[in-house]
Protein backbone atom coordinates (compact mmCIF):
# COMPACT_ATOMS: atom_id res chain seq x y z
CA UNK A 1 0.00 0.00 0.00
CA UNK A 2 1.02 3.62 -0.35
CA UNK A 3 3.07 5.23 2.41
CA UNK A 4 2.56 8.88 3.30
CA UNK A 5 5.14 11.34 4.47
CA UNK A 6 3.18 13.55 6.87
CA UNK A 7 4.32 12.93 10.47
CA UNK A 8 1.66 11.41 12.71
CA UNK A 9 1.34 14.24 15.21
CA UNK A 10 -1.44 16.57 16.32
CA UNK A 11 -5.18 16.00 16.07
CA UNK A 12 -8.00 16.92 13.72
CA UNK A 13 -11.53 17.75 14.82
CA UNK A 14 -14.17 15.38 13.48
CA UNK A 15 -17.97 15.52 13.28
CA UNK A 16 -20.33 12.60 12.66
CA UNK A 17 -23.72 13.25 11.09
CA UNK A 18 -26.18 10.45 11.83
CA UNK A 19 -24.26 9.05 14.77
CA UNK A 20 -27.20 7.23 16.35
CA UNK A 21 -27.39 4.35 13.87
CA UNK A 22 -25.29 1.21 13.93
CA UNK A 23 -22.82 2.61 11.41
CA UNK A 24 -22.54 5.88 13.33
CA UNK A 25 -22.01 4.04 16.61
CA UNK A 26 -19.32 1.88 15.02
CA UNK A 27 -17.64 5.03 13.74
CA UNK A 28 -17.57 6.40 17.27
CA UNK A 29 -16.10 3.13 18.58
CA UNK A 30 -13.29 3.21 16.01
CA UNK A 31 -12.63 6.93 16.36
CA UNK A 32 -12.30 6.56 20.13
CA UNK A 33 -9.11 4.57 19.49
CA UNK A 34 -7.78 6.82 16.73
CA UNK A 35 -4.62 8.74 17.69
CA UNK A 36 -5.31 11.78 15.49
CA UNK A 37 -9.07 12.20 15.13
CA UNK A 38 -10.95 13.88 17.96
CA UNK A 39 -14.75 13.65 17.85
CA UNK A 40 -16.13 17.08 18.76
CA UNK A 41 -19.69 16.91 17.42
CA UNK A 42 -22.30 14.24 16.72
CA UNK A 43 -25.82 14.63 15.35
CA UNK A 44 -29.00 12.57 15.18
CA UNK A 45 -32.40 13.87 14.15
CA UNK A 46 -34.21 11.31 16.29
CA UNK A 47 -31.99 11.63 19.39
CA UNK A 48 -31.37 15.37 19.69
CA UNK A 49 -30.23 16.32 23.18
CA UNK A 50 -29.75 12.73 24.33
CA UNK A 51 -26.32 11.63 25.49
CA UNK A 52 -24.50 9.06 23.37
CA UNK A 53 -23.87 6.97 26.49
CA UNK A 54 -27.61 6.65 27.15
CA UNK A 55 -28.25 5.20 23.70
CA UNK A 56 -25.03 3.16 23.56
CA UNK A 57 -23.69 2.36 27.03
CA UNK A 58 -20.79 0.59 25.29
CA UNK A 59 -19.50 4.08 24.37
CA UNK A 60 -19.98 5.65 27.81
CA UNK A 61 -16.34 5.50 28.91
CA UNK A 62 -15.09 6.88 25.59
CA UNK A 63 -17.58 9.75 25.29
CA UNK A 64 -18.75 10.89 28.73
CA UNK A 65 -21.17 13.79 28.41
CA UNK A 66 -21.22 13.87 24.60
CA UNK A 67 -24.77 14.60 23.41
CA UNK A 68 -26.45 14.47 20.02
CA UNK A 69 -26.92 17.83 18.35
CA UNK A 70 -29.49 18.83 15.71
CA UNK A 71 -28.84 17.39 12.28
CA UNK A 72 -27.75 20.61 10.61
CA UNK A 73 -24.60 22.22 9.25
CA UNK A 74 -24.11 24.47 12.27
CA UNK A 75 -23.69 21.42 14.50
CA UNK A 76 -20.42 20.39 12.83
CA UNK A 77 -19.10 23.83 11.92
CA UNK A 78 -15.40 24.24 12.63
CA UNK A 79 -14.49 20.58 12.21
CA UNK A 80 -11.73 19.46 9.89
CA UNK A 81 -13.54 16.40 8.57
CA UNK A 82 -17.15 15.20 8.69
CA UNK A 83 -18.41 11.65 8.34
CA UNK A 84 -21.97 11.36 7.01
CA UNK A 85 -23.64 8.18 8.29
CA UNK A 86 -27.09 9.08 7.01
CA UNK A 87 -29.83 7.25 5.10
CA UNK A 88 -29.71 7.48 1.32
CA UNK A 89 -30.83 10.86 0.04
CA UNK A 90 -30.03 12.81 3.20
CA UNK A 91 -26.41 13.48 2.27
CA UNK A 92 -27.41 15.18 -0.96
CA UNK A 93 -29.19 17.85 1.07
CA UNK A 94 -26.25 18.55 3.37
CA UNK A 95 -23.00 17.84 1.53
CA UNK A 96 -23.04 20.88 -0.83
CA UNK A 97 -23.22 23.15 2.20
CA UNK A 98 -20.71 21.10 4.16
CA UNK A 99 -18.08 21.40 1.45
CA UNK A 100 -18.06 25.14 1.97
CA UNK A 101 -17.70 24.89 5.75
CA UNK A 102 -15.39 21.94 6.51
CA UNK A 103 -12.21 20.63 4.98
CA UNK A 104 -13.29 17.15 3.94
CA UNK A 105 -16.42 15.00 3.83
CA UNK A 106 -16.57 11.19 3.86
CA UNK A 107 -20.06 10.00 2.98
CA UNK A 108 -21.03 6.45 3.90
CA UNK A 109 -24.29 6.40 1.93
CA UNK A 110 -24.73 5.79 -1.78
CA UNK A 111 -25.51 9.42 -2.63
CA UNK A 112 -22.23 10.09 -4.44
CA UNK A 113 -20.97 6.62 -5.41
CA UNK A 114 -22.43 6.39 -8.91
CA UNK A 115 -20.81 8.50 -11.59
CA UNK A 116 -23.83 8.39 -13.90
CA UNK A 117 -26.56 10.67 -12.54
CA UNK A 118 -29.15 8.95 -14.76
CA UNK A 119 -28.67 5.73 -12.78
CA UNK A 120 -30.22 7.22 -9.64
CA UNK A 121 -33.80 7.45 -10.95
CA UNK A 122 -33.62 3.85 -12.16
CA UNK A 123 -32.16 2.29 -9.01
CA UNK A 124 -33.20 4.78 -6.30
CA UNK A 125 -36.46 6.03 -7.82
CA UNK A 126 -35.50 9.70 -7.58
CA UNK A 127 -33.38 12.28 -9.38
CA UNK A 128 -30.01 13.22 -7.94
CA UNK A 129 -30.20 16.74 -6.52
CA UNK A 130 -26.53 17.73 -6.97
CA UNK A 131 -25.16 15.75 -9.94
CA UNK A 132 -22.35 18.28 -10.37
CA UNK A 133 -20.59 16.68 -7.39
CA UNK A 134 -20.61 13.11 -8.74
CA UNK A 135 -17.49 13.54 -10.82
CA UNK A 136 -15.56 15.13 -7.97
CA UNK A 137 -16.53 12.46 -5.44
CA UNK A 138 -13.81 9.84 -5.03
CA UNK A 139 -15.09 6.26 -4.76
CA UNK A 140 -13.83 5.12 -1.41
CA UNK A 141 -12.37 1.64 -1.82
CA UNK A 142 -8.64 2.24 -1.29
CA UNK A 143 -7.56 -1.18 -2.54
CA UNK A 144 -9.18 -0.39 -5.88
CA UNK A 145 -7.91 3.14 -6.46
CA UNK A 146 -6.26 5.07 -3.66
CA UNK A 147 -4.44 7.54 -5.92
CA UNK A 148 -7.27 10.11 -5.80
CA UNK A 149 -7.87 9.93 -2.05
CA UNK A 150 -5.12 12.17 -0.61
CA UNK A 151 -6.56 15.66 -0.20
CA UNK A 152 -10.00 14.79 -1.61
CA UNK A 153 -12.82 17.10 -0.55
CA UNK A 154 -15.53 14.46 -0.96
CA UNK A 155 -15.24 10.70 -0.63
CA UNK A 156 -18.09 8.26 -1.28
CA UNK A 157 -17.05 5.28 0.82
CA UNK A 158 -17.90 1.92 -0.75
CA UNK A 159 -20.58 -0.07 1.08
CA UNK A 160 -20.46 -3.60 2.45
CA UNK A 161 -21.93 -5.68 -0.37
CA UNK A 162 -20.01 -3.76 -3.01
CA UNK A 163 -16.73 -4.03 -1.12
CA UNK A 164 -17.06 -7.79 -0.67
CA UNK A 165 -17.97 -8.46 -4.30
CA UNK A 166 -15.37 -6.08 -5.69
CA UNK A 167 -12.50 -7.42 -3.60
CA UNK A 168 -13.38 -10.93 -4.78
CA UNK A 169 -13.88 -10.21 -8.48
CA UNK A 170 -12.13 -6.99 -9.56
CA UNK A 171 -8.59 -8.44 -9.74
CA UNK A 172 -9.85 -11.36 -11.85
CA UNK A 173 -11.78 -9.13 -14.25
CA UNK A 174 -8.99 -6.55 -14.37
CA UNK A 175 -6.40 -9.19 -15.28
CA UNK A 176 -8.61 -10.58 -18.05
CA UNK A 177 -8.82 -13.98 -16.36
CA UNK A 178 -12.63 -14.10 -16.31
CA UNK A 179 -15.36 -12.82 -18.56
CA UNK A 180 -16.75 -9.46 -17.40
CA UNK A 181 -20.27 -10.44 -18.49
CA UNK A 182 -22.52 -12.77 -16.55
CA UNK A 183 -20.86 -12.36 -13.15
CA UNK A 184 -22.94 -13.83 -10.30
CA UNK A 185 -22.78 -12.53 -6.74
CA UNK A 186 -24.62 -14.33 -3.94
CA UNK A 187 -24.03 -12.53 -0.66
CA UNK A 188 -25.43 -12.88 2.85
CA UNK A 189 -25.46 -10.08 5.41
CA UNK A 190 -26.02 -9.85 9.14
CA UNK A 191 -29.09 -7.99 10.37
CA UNK A 192 -27.12 -4.88 11.37
CA UNK A 193 -26.86 -4.17 7.64
CA UNK A 194 -30.54 -3.24 7.69
CA UNK A 195 -29.90 -0.50 10.22
CA UNK A 196 -31.16 0.24 13.73
CA UNK A 197 -34.65 1.38 12.76
CA UNK A 198 -37.18 -1.38 13.57
CA UNK A 199 -38.85 -3.22 10.69
CA UNK A 200 -41.13 -6.24 10.46
CA UNK A 201 -38.56 -8.35 8.62
CA UNK A 202 -35.70 -7.57 11.02
CA UNK A 203 -37.39 -8.35 14.33
CA UNK A 204 -35.87 -11.23 16.30
CA UNK A 205 -38.78 -13.60 15.67
CA UNK A 206 -38.59 -12.92 11.94
CA UNK A 207 -34.83 -13.30 11.57
CA UNK A 208 -34.01 -16.04 14.07
CA UNK A 209 -33.65 -19.48 12.45
CA UNK A 210 -34.40 -18.00 9.03
CA UNK A 211 -32.34 -17.36 5.89
CA UNK A 212 -33.95 -15.46 3.06
CA UNK A 213 -33.15 -13.71 -0.21
CA UNK A 214 -34.45 -10.26 -1.02
CA UNK A 215 -34.14 -7.52 -3.64
CA UNK A 216 -34.23 -10.04 -6.49
CA UNK A 217 -32.86 -8.55 -9.74
CA UNK A 218 -33.37 -4.96 -8.57
CA UNK A 219 -31.11 -4.44 -5.57
CA UNK A 220 -29.87 -0.84 -5.67
CA UNK A 221 -26.22 -1.67 -5.04
CA UNK A 222 -26.00 -3.63 -8.31
CA UNK A 223 -24.84 -0.64 -10.41
CA UNK A 224 -22.16 0.17 -7.84
CA UNK A 225 -20.79 -3.35 -8.21
CA UNK A 226 -20.82 -3.10 -11.98
CA UNK A 227 -19.08 0.26 -11.87
CA UNK A 228 -16.39 -0.94 -9.44
CA UNK A 229 -15.81 -4.39 -10.93
CA UNK A 230 -16.12 -3.40 -14.57
CA UNK A 231 -18.62 -6.03 -15.63
CA UNK A 232 -22.25 -7.16 -15.71
CA UNK A 233 -23.46 -8.50 -12.37
CA UNK A 234 -26.44 -10.59 -11.27
CA UNK A 235 -26.64 -9.84 -7.56
CA UNK A 236 -28.77 -11.68 -5.01
CA UNK A 237 -28.51 -10.51 -1.38
CA UNK A 238 -29.59 -12.64 1.58
CA UNK A 239 -30.41 -11.85 5.19
CA UNK A 240 -28.69 -14.17 7.67
CA UNK A 241 -29.56 -14.62 11.37
CA UNK A 242 -26.40 -13.01 12.74
CA UNK A 243 -25.57 -9.53 14.03
CA UNK A 244 -22.61 -8.75 11.80
CA UNK A 245 -20.79 -9.98 8.75
CA UNK A 246 -21.01 -10.46 5.02
CA UNK A 247 -20.07 -13.53 3.03
CA UNK A 248 -20.06 -13.03 -0.72
CA UNK A 249 -19.75 -16.07 -2.99
CA UNK A 250 -19.07 -14.93 -6.54
CA UNK A 251 -19.03 -16.88 -9.80
CA UNK A 252 -17.42 -16.09 -13.16
CA UNK A 253 -16.57 -17.82 -16.41
CA UNK A 254 -12.90 -18.07 -17.47
CA UNK A 255 -11.96 -15.71 -20.28
CA UNK A 256 -9.91 -18.39 -22.10
CA UNK A 257 -9.86 -22.14 -22.57
CA UNK A 258 -6.85 -22.88 -20.35
CA UNK A 259 -6.70 -23.18 -16.56
CA UNK A 260 -7.14 -19.99 -14.54
CA UNK A 261 -5.01 -19.38 -11.44
CA UNK A 262 -7.68 -17.34 -9.73
CA UNK A 263 -6.25 -17.76 -6.25
CA UNK A 264 -2.80 -16.76 -7.44
CA UNK A 265 -4.24 -13.60 -8.98
CA UNK A 266 -5.90 -12.60 -5.70
CA UNK A 267 -2.77 -13.34 -3.67
CA UNK A 268 -0.68 -11.21 -6.01
CA UNK A 269 -3.23 -8.38 -6.12
CA UNK A 270 -3.39 -8.07 -2.34
CA UNK A 271 0.18 -8.97 -1.43
CA UNK A 272 0.91 -5.48 -0.04
CA UNK A 273 -2.58 -4.72 1.26
CA UNK A 274 -2.84 -4.72 5.07
CA UNK A 275 -6.62 -5.01 5.08
CA UNK A 276 -7.11 -7.85 2.58
CA UNK A 277 -5.91 -11.35 3.39
CA UNK A 278 -5.86 -13.67 0.37
CA UNK A 279 -5.07 -17.37 0.64
CA UNK A 280 -6.27 -20.96 0.63
CA UNK A 281 -8.20 -20.60 3.88
CA UNK A 282 -11.96 -20.47 3.32
CA UNK A 283 -13.28 -17.09 4.58
CA UNK A 284 -15.82 -16.94 7.39
CA UNK A 285 -17.71 -14.06 8.95
CA UNK A 286 -16.60 -15.03 12.46
CA UNK A 287 -12.93 -14.68 11.51
CA UNK A 288 -13.34 -11.00 10.52
CA UNK A 289 -15.70 -9.94 13.32
CA UNK A 290 -14.74 -6.50 14.61
CA UNK A 291 -11.74 -6.07 12.30
CA UNK A 292 -11.15 -3.94 9.22
CA UNK A 293 -9.71 -6.94 7.36
CA UNK A 294 -11.42 -8.76 4.49
CA UNK A 295 -10.57 -12.42 3.81
CA UNK A 296 -10.66 -13.63 0.21
CA UNK A 297 -10.01 -16.86 -1.64
CA UNK A 298 -10.76 -18.35 -5.07
CA UNK A 299 -10.92 -21.68 -6.87
CA UNK A 300 -11.11 -22.73 -10.52
CA UNK A 301 -13.29 -25.77 -11.18
CA UNK A 302 -12.15 -27.77 -14.24
CA UNK A 303 -15.27 -29.95 -14.07
CA UNK A 304 -17.86 -27.16 -14.51
CA UNK A 305 -15.60 -24.50 -15.97
CA UNK A 306 -16.61 -21.95 -13.32
CA UNK A 307 -14.37 -19.77 -11.20
CA UNK A 308 -15.60 -19.14 -7.65
CA UNK A 309 -14.26 -16.29 -5.51
CA UNK A 310 -15.29 -15.70 -1.90
CA UNK A 311 -14.95 -12.71 0.42
CA UNK A 312 -15.87 -12.32 4.09
CA UNK A 313 -15.85 -9.03 5.97
CA UNK A 314 -17.49 -7.26 8.88
CA UNK A 315 -20.25 -5.18 7.30
CA UNK A 316 -19.95 -2.46 9.97
CA UNK A 317 -16.15 -2.19 9.83
CA UNK A 318 -14.50 -2.87 6.46
CA UNK A 319 -17.99 -2.69 4.94
CA UNK A 320 -18.79 0.74 6.38
CA UNK A 321 -17.19 2.62 9.29
CA UNK A 322 -13.71 1.10 9.12
CA UNK A 323 -13.67 1.70 5.39
CA UNK A 324 -14.61 5.33 6.00
CA UNK A 325 -11.82 5.80 8.54
CA UNK A 326 -9.35 4.09 6.19
CA UNK A 327 -10.38 6.55 3.47
CA UNK A 328 -10.18 9.49 5.88
CA UNK A 329 -6.65 8.47 6.85
CA UNK A 330 -5.68 8.50 3.18
CA UNK A 331 -7.40 11.85 2.64
CA UNK A 332 -5.33 13.38 5.43
CA UNK A 333 -2.11 11.89 4.08
CA UNK A 334 -1.66 9.43 6.96
CA UNK A 335 -1.03 5.67 6.91
CA UNK A 336 -4.33 3.95 6.12
CA UNK A 337 -3.89 1.57 9.05
CA UNK A 338 -3.96 4.34 11.65
CA UNK A 339 -6.42 3.55 14.44
CA UNK A 340 -7.98 0.55 12.71
CA UNK A 341 -8.24 -2.99 14.16
CA UNK A 342 -6.34 -5.72 12.34
CA UNK A 343 -7.47 -8.59 14.57
CA UNK A 344 -10.97 -10.00 14.84
CA UNK A 345 -12.90 -10.93 17.98
CA UNK A 346 -13.03 -14.54 19.14
CA UNK A 347 -15.11 -15.99 20.60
Amino acid sequence: MALYSEPVTGTRKVGVLGASGYVGAELLRLLAAHPRFEVTAVTASSQEGREVADLYPSLAAAYPGLAYRPQELASVAGTDLVFCALPHGASQKLVPGLLGEVGHVVDLAADFRLKDASAYPRWYKEEHTCPELLEEAVFGLPELDRARLPGARLVAAAGCYVTAATLALAPLVGAGLVEPEGLVVDAASGVSGAGRKPADNTQFCSVDEDFTAYGLLVHRHTPEMEQAIGGQVLFTPHLAPMNRGILATCYARPAGHGPVDALGALVEAYREEPFVLAGERIPSTKAVLGSNVAHVTARSDPRTGWVVAICALDNLVKGASGQAVQCANAVMGWPETLGLPMAGLMP
